[in-house]
């Protein structure tokens, strides 16, 4: 799993079929301290999160299906939860 902020969302006019009714958001990954790292991905949100929301994201196809659809679906990465606060053990 990875932190990272809602940059904003995707607006698709052609989609495959199992991304009907989800939600896709851009997320860019973020260190502990909220400093931007890595390049920004597509990931499908199951926690109603929203632009500028630091967020936990699961970046690994099996469990995003299993979150999400079948086996078969072309899922990557799910948006699992709303960060409220990281703390850094120094």
């Amino acid at each position: 799993m990875i932190l990272g902020r809602v940059k904003g969302n995707v607006v698709a006019s052609e989609k495959h079929p199992c991304f009907e009714g989800h939600t896709v958001l851009i997320v860019h990954p973020i260190d502990e301290k909220g400093n931007d790292c890595g390049q920004s991905f597509l990931a499908c949100d199951s926690v109603q999160a929203g632009e500028g929301d630091v967020v936990l994201v699961q970046r690994e196809g099996n469990s995003a299906r299993q979150l999400l659809g079948t086996q078969d679906d072309p899922f990557h990465s799910v948006i699992v939860g709303i960060v409220d606060k990281v703390f850094c053990a120094e």
